[in-house]
């Protein structure tokens, strides 16, 4: 059985709703699932598990929140080449350039994502509940 961590940082609760559909997802396919909020997780955890999903809504001039998961995600992010990876957040403005930053980062870094990242505007609604469901299952 893969083990699927689900990590994510959210201001509103809005990213955190889609983790819990991520998480939904790769359960439903067959997986164990661990949620963790960004300061609950730490790259020491990241051997406990086969496939990761990143969730952090879009903050200031759309990047990801930089006091605690920034410093997580770059922490981990060596460890990710090679691994089965997904990414998903929020936004309230903008046109999702903070998720394009964060897609051509892990491709620089040599992290292929999973699948397509999901992201939507302010709280999910049915078709973004739907699109995490299948990520979250992208990853099992």
């Amino acid at each position: 059985m893969k083990r699927v961590a689900v990590v994510y940082w959210s201001g509103t609760g809005n990213t955190e709703a889609m983790a819990c559909q991520v998480a939904e997802g790769a359960r439903a396919a067959g997986a164990e699932v661990s949620l963790f909020t960004a300061d609950a997780f730490s790259p020491g955890l990241m051997g406990e598990f086969d496939a990761f999903a990143f969730g952090c809504p879009s903050m200031g001039a759309e990047e990801l929140e930089d006091t605690v998961f920034e410093p997580l995600f770059s922490a981990c992010e060596s460890g990710l080449s090679g691994r089965t990876t997904a990414l998903f957040g929020s936004y309230g403005w903008g046109d999702g350039e903070w998720m394009r930053q964060w897609e051509a980062r892990c491709a620089q870094a040599g992290i292929g994502l999973a699948c397509g990242s999901v992201i939507c505007c302010e709280a999910p609604d049915d078709e973004a509940a739907a699109a995490c469901r299948a990520l979250g299952a992208a990853l099992v």
